[in-house]
């Protein structure tokens, strides 16, 4: 049952949920800085921020996590920050935030609206349906908002709240599960809402397990009734409409990659997809796409048909039509072999949600990488909803990649990957399957060519997306082949490890 309060008592709720939580940050927590990046971060590419788009950060306190905030969007997005404790009365001196201090609600911020809105442990029985109105009112139509609340069935909490009972020590929090806070958001007149279960690193484990636990988190997240005494709760919700218009922005920022990208889609019933993929593409990156080789691989829905329309829009759109047998890895080959660019940038065609975080493999391709791969299994990517045994059998793929290969990465076999022409030019791909994203990850880096990874998001498919044809017993066999093949070769000294394309730019 959540309470209804009034304006003050709401507000001195705020400030104590402040309090309290900035109290136990600086003191309990041994990897504070890590963990709100990881959120920082989380938020980005939760939201797939654009630069400009204006960010609402209620409840900031001592501006802990609008530190982190700040340094993920890089200075592009104009940050509020709001506290409701008036011992937080200072300014940050920090590139595009503004500070106000709130004694009413809306307060400051009356008449203003707001693309995103986030909080940390705002959400108390006492406050949560009042708070969330406030909320919704100061989102622009079409808005996101991303709360992270503490889980009050995690065993740790619990402990601890059992051990402060005992010395006359009280946690003043009204916690609400994720099924209360699911509810209630959805009764305010919220949309597109998900709870997930959100990070396993929680005191009073030492800073030096960081990297050993993060990775374990990843697993425990999703991993079913396990998750739910995970340590905080995630929320996402979206004012309506269900569809907003992004806006039509340039995000290159590179002139030495100007009309240096080729760009291979494999396409299979993508009639849906590859549209609002193009046009994207296009807002975003159209000063470095050289040419957009859409790759339809037999669909049996009006694909192909899409394509040639937006070849007659776009003229950097070159089709080509693939005749039986299909399969990903032949679209992806024959996508290579017409590519003329400098670059080739291969992906998915339902990878459009993540085209504002391809900036971040240009930017690192910009620094002269050969190779730049999205990463889903970074320490500081996104991976919600994601089925857990296709996380337990990419983790022992990798695993045992690592070992065999004797060569340190974290996810090559995402096809999402930007590639030298040249380089990719030399090299076997030879898998007809899903397999060949594994060699497009590990034959340029056992050739010795330098491969970089970047965080992306992975978030499950909605229903806008369709639906993936990735099964997983049908095409694991096709990876561990080629684990097995270049195993064979590392022994067998048959992969020359010396570049062959001497040239980089």
């Amino acid at each position: 049952m959540v309470v209804t309060a009034t304006l003050s008592e709401t507000l001195s709720t705020l400030a104590q949920r402040e309090q309290y939580r900035d109290k136990y940050w600086l003191k309990k927590d041994p990897i504070l800085h890590d963990r709100l990046l990881w959120r920082a971060q989380t938020f980005r590419h939760m939201v797939h921020l654009l630069p400009g788009q204006s960010i609402l950060e209620l409840g900031c306190g001592k501006g802990l996590f609008t530190r982190q905030l700040s340094a993920v969007t890089k200075g592009e997005n104009p940050i509020t920050s709001l506290t409701f404790d008036p011992t937080n009365l200072s300014s940050f001196d920090l590139p595009s935030v503004t500070f106000s201090y709130a004694e009413s609600l809306p307060g400051p911020l009356q008449g203003s609206h707001f693309d995103f809105i986030v909080a940390m442990d705002m959400l108390d029985k006492e406050n949560a349906s009042e708070f969330l109105q406030h909320v919704y009112e100061l989102l622009e139509p079409g808005g996101q908002v991303i709360f992270y609340e503490s889980n009050p069935w995690n065993i740790m909490l619990q402990l601890r709240r059992f051990f402060q009972k005992q010395v006359g020590s009280k946690d003043p929090r009204g916690l609400m599960s994720r099924p209360e806070l699911y509810e209630l958001i959805s009764e305010i007149g919220y949309i597109n809402i998900f709870t997930v279960y959100n990070d396993f690193v929680y005191a009073p484990l030492s800073s030096k397990m960081i990297w050993t636990l993060r990775n374990l988190s990843i697993l425990l997240e999703n991993a079913p009734t396990i998750r739910t005494l995970a340590g905080s709760i995630l929320i996402h919700a979206k004012k309506p409409p269900r569809v907003k218009t992004l806006p039509k922005i340039s995000l290159c920022k590179h002139a030495g990659l100007t009309s240096t990208i080729s760009v291979v889609v494999p396409c299979h019933n993508e009639e849906m997809n590859v549209e609002p993929l193009v046009n994207r593409l296009m807002d975003f990156y159209g000063a470095y796409i050289h040419e957009l080789i859409l790759v339809d691989d037999n669909s049996k829905d009006r694909t192909k048909d899409v394509i040639f329309e937006l070849q007659k829009r776009y003229p950097q759109v070159k089709p080509v039509i693939r005749t039986p047998p299909n399969g990903v890895g032949r679209a992806i080959r024959d996508g290579y072999k017409a590519a003329t660019g400098k670059y080739i940038l291969s992906m998915d065609c339902d990878f459009q949600h993540l085209l504002p975080e391809l900036q971040d493999l240009f930017d690192e391709l910009a620094t002269g990488a050969d190779v730049v791969v999205g990463s889903r299994f970074s320490r500081h990517s996104v991976l919600l909803n994601y089925p857990f045994k296709k996380i337990v059998a990419n983790r022992a793929f990798h695993a045992l990649a690592r070992i065999m290969l004797w060569h340190s990465f974290r996810d090559l076999t995402n096809n999402l990957k930007i590639i030298r022409r040249d380089i990719a030019e030399t090299l076997p791909f030879t898998q007809n399957g899903f397999a060949i994203n594994a060699e497009t990850g590990f034959l340029p880096m056992l050739a010795g060519y330098e491969v970089r990874e970047v965080p992306i998001s992975w978030i499950n498919r909605g229903v806008d997306m369709g639906v993936s044809s990735f099964k997983l017993i049908k095409v694991g066999g096709g990876y561990w082949h080629v684990l097995l093949g270049l195993w064979k070769q590392q022994i067998l000294k048959k992969l020359n490890p010396k570049k062959s394309a001497p040239n980089k730019k």
